[in-house]
């Protein structure tokens, strides 16, 4: 191999990986992005939940916000 041809080697993989890196990082971003719009637009001000009667509801809100 001649020295350009390694030089065009290296710079060909050097612009694979940061493509790559650069593509991971979106899409860590974009996720998180989504993860944090979805949980603040999707709290509701007021769930119905089961009401324990005689203690035998296995699963119920720690505090009713009713």
């Amino acid at each position: 191999m001649t020295d350009k041809s390694i030089r065009q080697h290296m710079r060909h993989r050097n612009l694979m990986w940061g493509t790559m890196l650069v593509s991971a990082a979106v899409l860590f971003v974009g996720a998180n992005v989504h993860l944090v719009s979805v949980a603040f637009s999707s709290q509701p001000a007021c769930v119905a939940h089961a009401k324990p009667l005689d203690g035998r509801v296995a699963h119920v809100a720690a505090r009713s916000s009713c």
